[in-house]
């Protein structure tokens, strides 16, 4: 098999050496982030580490999920995301946790109440249906609230036509195997499919998708009976534009999961099963008026998890959310944002518990003539278990411009909250009434150096410090007596040296303190190169190091700690476009060189897996 693979993507590759005499045309543009401010501002005047994943990114990553994407960034580490379909992830984000990475779906805030850290699953969300991504890294929570204290991941689903009706399908296929497995079969399938236009001044959006695997275990067993996958979603979004000033939308997403997956404890098979169903409605406004707007997003989410393992349990949580803001740009250089945000988070356990957040804040952003920038804003926190608490940021940058690019030095000073979850406060396990919230300071530096639009690289470094860490210990859940402190270096390029030739790479040192860290690599890169052979086919090859890290071993008693060896793997990409902007084809090859590797202690990882794929617009 392993021939007739390597014959396959010759034969792909001498095709589109056949098609590359067409002439590549690409029209490079000034790059614009709009999370760290809620304004469009270009990067040269943005003060934060952005990372924009465009839909151009993302239609190369067909065949990837979420987390695969978002992995492959600097700064993240999300263990299981090579794992079997249905791993459950951990999203570390410059040496902290998952509760500190606040997720947005179009501006909105997602969490899931009843989970333990009030976080949210990246495996809900389906890359087919999904625009573009921005990533804040460093604290954010002036901005954003709450769990904003590592990074900030603004996702923004798919744009609606013009046309009057539009469609558009996906499907693919492909092997799901282990290192030590490479049997070929068939068994991991997705579709989706979503009918989309606009109707003078209203607009629609029906998309539905679903994704299904097997042939993997959860965990290294003797016997590695598989453990199946499955994901189905629904989503829905009617827009009316009363007016080019005026415009609403609502919208509403269901979503079904099923995994079956093993006993941890032991590391042995079990017919444990995972099942989820989410159901979200939501509704944002806009209206421009003048020099400023006033935006409302508002959603109301309701989350059930029935885990069927040796201790059976339902989790049912319900989330409202509400942002309410006044954007106002006084002229060119001065913007403003003030702002109300309301969280109400309930969950049932012996009987309801629930608690609201009511946060009014303000944020300004200052873009002088002569280079100097500065983001800067406060938040006040009410809690109704724990009162009030300030934090804010002040993150000043200086930009040094030519005729041919800029320098950049940034700087940042930021502080985060962070209350305990419902779970962790009354959970049916290890809950503790007592505990005190969790609170950050950040502290970053760097330079960024641009040429262009073709040359771009950049060094940070981060220093976090956390205070009153929640973790499980012996007696439950606890604060942690010691200090918390993570820090690291961040460096990426971005090169076009010809037209339809991109190369890329990242690198991030991570190193964290005052706890046994588990499952943070402290040496992590990836790279990537990107070939357009025509304007009809383009091929990506992507590498990627994952470091020494340790993890506990929760089969032995006490536990203890083992060493997990760093490992490699090279992935590849090729698409082609039948008829242009209609039809096209991809293969997506992962784990070329066949790597065996552990990501998480005990777990399952792939070996080379091949999936094959179409997309037609309609």
């Amino acid at each position: 098999m392993n021939k007739n693979f390597i014959g396959l993507c010759a034969a792909i590759l001498a095709y589109t050496g056949a098609v590359a005499q067409e002439e590549v045309n690409i029209q490079h543009l000034d790059e614009v982030v709009v999370s760290d401010s809620r304004f469009e501002l270009s990067r040269e005047n943005s003060g934060k580490t952005v990372i924009k994943i465009s839909s151009e990114e993302i239609k190369r990553s067909q065949g990837k999920t979420i987390a695969e994407i978002i992995n492959s960034k600097s700064g993240f580490s999300l263990a299981g995301s090579n794992g079997k379909e249905g791993t459950v992830l951990g999203v570390y984000a410059r040496g902290g946790r998952g509760r500190q990475v606040l997720v947005l779906v179009d501006g909105v805030r997602i969490s899931d109440p009843s989970s333990v850290n009030q976080e949210y699953d990246l495996r809900l969300l389906s890359t087919s249906n999904i625009e573009s991504i921005e990533i804040i890294k460093g604290a954010a929570s002036t901005l954003y609230g709450t769990n904003a204290a590592t990074a900030v991941i603004n996702i923004t689903t798919k744009k609606v036509s013009e046309n009057k009706i539009s469609g558009n399908f996906q499907s693919s296929m492909g092997t799901n195997h282990t290192s030590e497995d490479q049997n070929y079969d068939i068994a991991d399938f997705s579709n989706n499919v979503s009918i989309n236009g606009t109707l003078n001044k209203f607009s629609y959006n029906v998309g539905f998708s679903n994704r299904y695997s097997e042939g993997m275990s959860a965990l290294v067993t003797p016997n590695n009976e598989e453990d199946d996958f499955s994901n189905f979603a629904a989503d829905l979004k009617l827009g009316y534009a009363f007016s080019d000033e005026f415009k609403i939308r609502v919208y509403a997403n269901q979503t079904k999961t099923r995994a079956e997956f093993d006993e941890a404890y032991g590391m042995i098979d079990a017919p444990y099963v995972f099942l989820s169903e989410q159901n979200r409605a939501g509704l944002s406004a806009e209206y421009k008026y003048n020099k400023g707007a006033l935006v409302l997003n508002t959603a109301f989410s309701e989350y059930e998890s029935d885990i069927e393992d040796g201790f059976p349990t339902i989790y049912k949580g319900k989330n409202r959310v509400l942002d309410f803001y006044n954007k106002y740009s006084f002229n060119n250089n001065l913007h403003t944002i003030l702002g109300l945000n309301y969280i109400h988070d309930e969950t049932e356990y012996s009987e309801v518990q629930d608690f609201n957040i009511v946060d009014p804040y303000v944020n300004m952003v200052y873009v002088s003539d002569f280079g100097f920038n500065l983001n800067t804003g406060m938040r006040a926190n009410n809690h109704s278990e724990y009162g009030s608490h300030f934090v804010y940021n002040v993150n000043p940058s200086f930009t040094i411009k030519n005729s041919n690019g800029y320098v950049k030095v940034m700087g940042s000073y930021a502080t985060s909250y962070i209350t305990p979850s419902l779970n962790q406060l009354f959970g049916n396990f290890g809950a503790n009434a007592d505990l005190k919230p969790e609170e950050n300071r950040t502290v970053e530096g760097g330079l960024e150096y641009a040429l262009n639009t073709d040359f771009r690289i950049s060094a940070l470094y981060f220093n976090r410090k956390e205070k009153n860490f929640v973790y499980y210990g012996n007696a439950g859940y606890e604060n942690a007596d010691t200090t918390i402190d993570a820090s690291g270096v961040e460096v990426e390029l971005n090169w076009t040296p010809i037209t339809n030739f991109n190369l890329g790479a990242n690198y991030t040192f991570t190193e964290r303190e005052g706890d046994n860290a588990i499952r943070l690599p402290k040496h992590k890169l990836n790279a990537f190169l990107g070939y357009d052979f025509s304007k009809r086919t383009n091929a990506n090859l992507n590498f990627s190091m994952t470091g020494k890290r340790t993890d506990t071993d929760f089969g032995t008693f006490p536990s203890v700690n083992v060493d997990l060896a760093s490992y490699s793997l090279l992935d590849f990409y090729i698409a082609h476009e039948v008829i242009a902007n209609k039809l096209s084809f991809f293969l997506n090859a992962s784990n070329l060189l066949n790597e065996a590797y552990t990501e998480i202690l005990g777990y399952t990882t792939k070996g080379r897996n091949i999936r094959l794929g179409l997309n037609l617009n309609l």
